[in-house]
């Protein structure tokens, strides 16, 4: 078996040559600046990438050519409307809270940020190796529904609280099962660490190894996060016909555009916590017998693989909002507490025995 591209030595090399020249306080400040403005990139670079995915692919389901005018086949779209809205007033309500109004689009935005440093792109290539790295993700992820509810209580608007009432409900109430479906992985790897959990499917992939209930904590974590992340069919916090645009309806601007890249940012952590935890992370497709496919599969690099299967999550949760109606409120609470919060609790119980007694595939 061919070993993946290491970053360690890469990494190393870096640190080495900066404490050659500076002082260990200058090497700390430099490397976390410069791990900053990586983390800040790539999620702006991968922001721009899924609005375009999601425009195009809505465009194909819809039987039409999504944007087509600005750059190549409509490339250059997204990057034509962040800079429309970086160049527009933000407008404060008068009656508004203005402390709360200006700060709740720098909560939501910062525990995006915040969320995605346990996550491991390729061997050595780890902004943070924390031994309770899943347990970070969804702790600090949930931290989000302040600014949500930030947000509504400060704009001094009916539909703004409305929509961050449901907001509240919906996160809330989707968080347990998704926290069973990644208690499942947990209980048959035995690690919270982000490492650990990839290195357990060094011989297969969790949603094959872990079988039955491997695949019902997927599909219940992909439900759970179309939901928490407010995305249609579950997007009852900003319902257009309803609220007009809920929580976010007096933001304009910059404003606007933070709680648009939390958005995006918050679905870029959930594909990445689906592809690190089911999907083997950065490791490769390996099948038993086929060791000349498994070879095949080794030579391509880790980052690739790891991007791979994000892009495959995002995918799946974009299908899901074009394929399905939006559901009532009490529909949206009664599938999770009716359906899916007792499915997960069998499953974790039968996950337990999968672990107990070994019966892995």
């Amino acid at each position: 078996m061919k070993s993946q591209i290491d970053f360690t030595g890469l990494t190393q090399w870096i640190h080495q040559t900066l404490s050659a020249y500076l002082s260990p306080g200058w090497v700390l400040t430099l490397e976390l600046v410069a791990s900053v403005l990586a983390i800040i990139v790539m999620i702006v670079v991968m922001v721009i990438l899924m609005i375009y995915a999601e425009r195009k692919i809505a465009g194909f389901m819809q039987l039409r050519l999504g944007p087509m005018r600005v750059g190549w086949c409509g490339s250059g779209q997204a990057i034509a409307d962040v800079l429309k809205l970086l160049l527009k007033e933000c407008v404060t309500p008068f009656q508004a809270d203005k402390l709360l109004f200006s700060l709740a689009p720098f909560v939501v935005l910062a525990t995006s940020f915040l969320s995605i440093m346990p996550f491991s792109y390729a061997p050595g290539l780890q902004l943070w190796d924390i031994n309770i790295g899943v347990l970070y993700v969804t702790a600090v992820s949930s931290i989000s529904v302040m600014g949500v509810m930030m947000a509504g209580w400060a704009s001094h608007n009916k539909y703004s609280l409305l929509g961050a009432m449901r907001s509240g409900a919906q996160i809330v109430s989707y968080e347990l099962s998704m926290g069973m479906a990644l208690v499942t992985i947990i209980a048959m790897s035995g690690a919270l660490s982000v490492n650990d959990i990839i290195m357990s499917q060094a011989d297969g992939w969790w949603l094959f190894k872990g079988h039955v209930p491997a695949i019902f904590a997927f599909v219940i974590f992909i439900i759970a996060s179309t939901a928490e992340l407010n995305r249609a069919p579950f997007d009852l916090a900003e319902a257009e016909q309803e609220l007009t645009a809920g929580f976010h309806t007096e933001y304009s601007g910059m404003q606007f555009a933070m709680f648009f890249l939390a958005e995006y940012s918050n679905m870029l952590i959930a594909s990445m916590m689906a592809a690190t935890v089911f999907l083997g992370g950065w490791q490769p497709l390996h099948i038993q017998g086929l060791d000349g496919f498994n070879q095949v599969m080794d030579f391509i690099p880790g980052i690739l693989w790891f991007f791979g299967k994000i892009f495959f999550v995002i995918f799946l949760i974009m299908w899901f909002r074009w394929t399905f109606p939006r559901l009532r409120i009490d529909q949206l609470l009664r599938l999770e507490w009716k359906y899916l919060l007792p499915i997960s609790i069998v499953n974790v119980i039968l996950a337990a025995c999968v672990a107990v007694f070994g019966w892995y595939l």
